[in-house]
């Protein structure tokens, strides 16, 4: 079993959403404090990344959020946080989130949660770091993106091997057990076949 001691959560911003959506980010959130793990997030106060970070801090987590100087005012960057760092671009945003995460989950989101998981899924992928990356499959939102990978690793786009590398769950609690159930990451002999 890993042990974590952070989480990186990536998640949307927009309120505009099922309040079930909510809910979901507000008990990943809770758990994670339930379960002693820091959190660390994208910065903001709005939609699920807000529901999320204050349920963690609700149930005791340590959050530490990241934010660019430009979304900052966007997203309202969210002032009750343990620490809010504010970075000059989305490549130091990012690279922070990874260095402080020992695991990476995605909530729903659009198209920023979506490049953030498929960043540290990639870097897996390529051994740039050994950190399990999960899906919280909330409603069946991420239903289509699983169905789409499987297309692609029968078609050989995505290596078998490689397949797990990215896990979907619809619970958080059996999202967090899978993900500290994990194994290395079986890197890839040959490049070519990325």
């Amino acid at each position: 079993m890993r042990i974590f001691r952070r989480v990186a959560v990536y998640c949307g911003s927009s309120d505009d959403v099922a309040p079930l959506y909510l809910e979901s980010a507000r008990r990943m959130g809770r758990l994670l404090g339930e379960r002693g793990l820091g959190v660390v997030y994208g910065g903001g106060s709005v939609g699920l990344m807000g529901a999320m970070a204050d349920a963690a801090l609700e149930a005791g987590a340590n959050v530490v959020g990241v934010i660019t100087e430009r979304l900052s005012a966007m997203e309202v960057g969210h002032a009750g946080l343990d620490e809010l760092m504010v970075v000059d671009s989305m490549h130091a945003r990012k690279t922070i989130m990874a260095a402080l995460a020992d695991v990476f989950i995605a909530l729903p989101g659009g198209f920023g949660t979506l490049e953030e998981v498929f960043e540290a899924t990639t870097w897996a992928q390529l051994g740039y770091h050994d950190k399990p990356v999960g899906l919280l499959n909330v409603n069946g939102y991420y239903s289509p993106l699983v169905a789409f990978l499987d297309h692609a690793t029968e078609l050989g786009f995505v290596r078998k091997p490689q397949r797990g590398l990215l896990i979907s769950e619809t619970e958080p609690e059996a999202l967090l057990d899978a993900l500290a159930r994990t194994e290395m990451n079986p890197l890839p002999r040959r490049m070519e076949r990325m």
